[in-house]
């Protein structure tokens, strides 16, 4: 079936606005334009809600259907910290999920999932177990490790993913230093050598392409440079000694292979410590074995927007999931294609959105 004839300014909006894109990089002239705006909730059929712990930066970020969503993932990170993901493989008889909560905190915050089940299960919410009185919601968690932003002793837990849930709504996701992106920091393969990142955060895109939706939310916590993909040029990231602009991450990866026997100090390179999550979301229906073809071909996107992706250090995940309840025929490849540019739009936005900490300046800042 032929896809739904798009407007011009809906194409216009899916590639960008690329001809007013044209401003310098950050550090020479100032920042340019926002990437093109949206929300995941424009999908319809989910809301979402951050806790933004006031005690330092860390925080949570729930996302809940309105009907069970069918889901898949792609796992290419390293060291993924995730709760029950290993269910939206296409081998597991599991089609559809109540939840996903992405927060902050490492390893040890991913008991808070237990708050979003508890929300589920008290509003009836999950699937009949044939036990009187019981429900089984289906959560899937994802953390970050920002446990090196404050005091790392105050962490998530149930109780604020529980309070996520409950501000959890349909309209537009805040982004920047909020709900799991509130410590989230980029650029940092290079901090042991005195050349430190940059804040990160949550960011959010969407386009529609006639009925058709396509919108990612992403926290970027990640080893690498974000990149101006449209641009080809770097945002945020690794930042030179003297502060005065970006080190080029690649750029100093390619000048240790070229000198191996130089004396350095070690690459920030430790399993756990960095991780971009991201939701992708349509209303088309897809089956649960389409949707990790979509979570993988949107994955790309995320490799346009960070460089280098997928370190040794990166644990990252992309999650995908389906509100619809028709398919409209529309190409898989096609699907793929576009949420690759909304997931790399959404990187960008939450460096560009985020607020800096002590320690860790935002592009804002710059």
């Amino acid at each position: 079936m032929r896809m739904p004839r798009v407007s011009r300014r809906h194409f216009l909006n899916s590639i960008g606005g690329a001809a007013a894109l044209t401003a310098a990089p950050p550090a020479a002239t100032g920042q340019s334009p926002l990437p093109p705006a949206g929300s995941l909730t424009d999908v319809g059929g989910l809301r979402v809600g951050h806790f933004t712990d006031p005690r330092r930066p860390t925080g949570c970020t729930a996302i809940l259907f309105d009907k069970p969503a069918t889901a898949g993932a792609d796992y290419d990170g390293s060291a993924p910290g995730e709760s029950l993901g290993v269910m939206l493989q296409p081998v597991s008889p599991l089609e559809q999920i109540h939840g996903i909560l992405l927060t902050g905190g490492g390893p040890m915050a991913l008991g808070a999932t237990a708050g979003v089940v508890r929300f589920l299960e008290e509003q009836r919410v999950g699937y009949d177990w044939g036990v009187p009185n019981v429900r089984v919601p289906i959560v899937v968690g994802a953390v970050i490790d920002d446990l090196a932003i404050g005091d790392g002793r105050i962490r998530v837990g149930p109780d604020e993913a529980y309070r996520a849930c409950g501000s959890a709504a349909a309209a537009a996701v805040a982004e920047g230093s909020v709900g799991a992106g509130a410590g989230a920091t980029v650029g940092k393969l290079l901090a042991r050598r005195g050349m430190p990142g940059m804040k990160g955060g949550v960011g959010s895109a969407s386009t529609r392409l006639g009925d058709v939706v396509i919108a990612a939310l992403v926290v970027v916590n990640a080893s690498g440079d974000i990149v101006d993909w449209r641009q080809g040029t770097i945002v945020a990231g690794a930042r030179t000694a003297d502060g005065r602009g970006f080190a080029r991450t690649v750029d100093v990866l390619r000048r240790d292979l070229e000198s191996p026997r130089a004396v350095r100090a070690p690459l920030a390179d430790d399993p756990l410590r960095a991780t971009t999550l991201a939701v992708v979301a349509t209303n088309v229906a897809l089956t649960k074995t389409q949707l990790t073809k979509l979570a993988m071909m949107a994955n790309t996107g995320a490799s346009r927007a960070i460089n280098p992706y997928h370190t040794q250090s990166d644990g990252d995940q992309v999650l995908a999931v389906s509100t619809g309840v028709s398919n409209v025929g529309v190409s898989l490849t096609s699907l793929g294609a576009i949420a690759a540019e909304v997931l790399a739009d959404a990187i960008v936005r939450a460096v560009r959105t985020a607020t800096g900490v002590p320690g860790w300046i935002a592009v804002r800042d710059l």
